[in-house]
């Protein structure tokens, strides 16, 4: 949904997938017992941002909410008020996007 790339991941005994970020990779696991992500700290919050999470800066963030809302996510205005917003992948765990020109 967010358009990053796929990367080919050394052969693990073990099921995930890597993304490449720019100079940068993120490295997913499937854990055979994983944490439920909202027994975490902010459990019941509507403030999202305030959960372990990943940033991630975007260049168009009204475009990145479009898709993410078409394809069915909740997408969850920043509290603080600045060009970001926050949404559950999947498994339940909170990425931030945010506007590269507002960083």
């Amino acid at each position: 949904v967010l358009g990053i790339p796929k990367v080919e991941r050394l052969p693990f005994d073990f099921p995930g997938a890597w993304y490449q970020v720019g100079s940068s990779q993120i490295h997913l696991i499937v854990a055979e017992e994983p944490m439920d992500p909202r027994q975490r700290s902010g459990t019941g919050s509507s403030k999202w941002g305030r959960n372990p999470h990943v940033a991630l800066g975007v260049d168009d963030l009204e475009a990145v909410k479009a898709r993410l809302r078409q394809e069915g996510y909740e997408v969850q205005p920043s509290a603080s008020g600045r060009a970001a917003v926050f949404v559950r992948d999947p498994d339940g765990n909170v990425i931030e996007l945010s506007s590269i020109s507002a960083t």
